[in-house]
């Protein structure tokens, strides 16, 4: 078998580039202008390499009965890690992708495809632009993990679009979003005010270190209108090789503070991540 090369594409939004993994045949790297996206072993795609994705993993692990098929929406594409990763775990799982960058949607099909019958359907659009268009109820599961470059789009942070999310789950969905951030947390503060205003329940994922402000990092977000089973979550995140806490209830209301909902108007892309911060190697 032909050893695998290194594919570089200018895609719609910036130089796409899948480079092999030598410690696994099948698995891949996917970078965007230099920044990690994502990461695929197309013969396990149950693995899951990068931590904000593990922990993920765990919420689509716990929001329903393991094995339960469900309808999941993916907002954005990346190399479609969390699509193959509920379809392996959820077989029959009915998902669609919404990825705005058309080019790196066809990379990826073309060298990474997925297997016949996955259930994935792939969307070229913007992200809030095919919620609008999407009916009532249409989703078990919205999962957010859009970033243009490194930072989370500014009209995917407001309340609006918030409503938009909560309008296409059903009444027991859970939404999650891959979020970054470091103190004073003004970004991840506004966020957890914004989707508090919308959902009656939060919970917040991080490793301790970033949630006690000693370093740039991810933190996951989960919204939902009924209550999560937080303990599950907490013991699969103490477990897992990148340890997290799960924060709800209070400790989520104290870390919000006085933040405010954010407005189209007023609405800021995510902070810009310092230099290494996402670095390969």
């Amino acid at each position: 078998m032909s050893e695998a090369i290194p594919v570089t594409r200018n895609t719609d939004h910036g130089t796409a580039k899948l480079m092999p993994d030598v410690d696994r045949a099948r698995a891949w790297l996917l970078t965007v202008d230099g920044a990690p996206q994502s990461y695929v072993d197309l013969d396990e795609p149950a693995y899951l390499e990068f931590e904000y994705a593990r922990r993920l993993g765990h919420v689509l692990d716990t929001v329903a009965e393991a094995g339960r098929a469900l309808d999941v929406v993916h907002l954005g594409g990346g190399a479609l890690t969390l699509p193959r990763y509920a379809a392996a775990t959820r077989p029959g799982s009915r998902q669609d992708v919404v990825e705005a960058d058309r080019g790196l949607l066809e990379l990826v099909a073309e060298h990474l495809p997925l297997p016949q019958g996955s259930g994935i359907a792939l969307h070229a659009a913007d992200a809030r632009a095919w919620l609008e268009t999407t009916p009532d109820d249409h989703a078990d599961v919205l999962i957010a993990d859009v970033f243009g470059g490194s930072r989370v789009p500014a009209h995917l942070t407001t309340l609006a679009y918030a409503r938009e999310a909560e309008r296409v789950l059903r009444p027991g969905g859970v939404y999650l979003a891959n979020l970054a951030d470091a103190t004073p947390f003004a970004f991840l503060r506004s966020q957890l005010a914004t989707f508090a205003a919308v959902f009656e329940e939060l919970a917040l994922i991080a490793e301790p270190a970033v949630l006690r402000g000693r370093r740039f990092g991810n933190a996951v977000l989960v919204a939902a209108h009924r209550p999560l089973d937080t303990a599950a979550l907490a013991r699969r995140t103490a477990a897992d090789a990148f340890p997290a806490r799960v924060e709800h209830g209070a400790a989520v209301r104290e870390f919000t503070g006085s933040a405010r909902p954010v407005e189209d108007a007023d609405a800021v892309p995510s902070p810009e991540p310092p230099d290494g911060a996402f670095g390969i190697g």
